[in-house]
């Protein structure tokens, strides 16, 4: 007889900002879906999409680095609840999705999952932890019915 108590699914208050207007954005739903998958602990979590300027603007304020990247994910407490903020540079995205021949979506997917993942504690500054990290990453992004973001193309 099996007498474990189910797990219960971690609780995500979530905000979302729109500072961008162009095409293709996700929608609310299509953000908490990705975000609440890859939630490991309760959480609440606000994600801004910016456009190039606010992105390159934060990324140089915060890490020094004066470009804009895809995400940058900006935590406020590193326990449970696990508080932090997203900014997702929609030009970035959509650029790299191009390049990368894959769906805006399947890449917005992954770059919520990958914040999320940072927010909770997952970094890839070394090859070990950046392994650990891409594992997950994986498992998520393709149970959430995307191809894997790591596999590389044979050919």
């Amino acid at each position: 007889m099996n007498t474990r108590r189910p797990q219960r699914k971690p609780r995500l208050d979530f905000t979302v900002q729109y500072a961008v207007a162009t095409r293709n954005l996700p929608s609310r739903t299509q953000l908490r879906k990705w975000a609440h998958a890859a939630l490991e602990r309760d959480a609440q979590i606000t994600v801004r999409l910016v456009g190039q300027a606010e992105g390159r603007a934060l990324n140089r304020n915060f890490r020094g680095k004066d470009y804009a990247t895809n995400v940058l994910t900006f935590v406020f407490r590193d326990a449970p609840l696990f508080e932090g903020d997203l900014a997702l540079c929609a030009p970035v995205i959509a650029r790299e999705a191009r390049e990368q021949g894959k769906s805006i979506a399947a890449h917005y997917a992954h770059l919520v999952v990958h914040g999320v993942l940072h927010l909770q504690g997952y970094d890839h500054e070394n090859d070990a932890d950046a392994l650990v990290m891409e594992k997950r990453e994986s498992q998520i992004v393709t149970g959430l019915g995307y191809p894997d973001p790591y596999q590389k193309d044979e050919g």
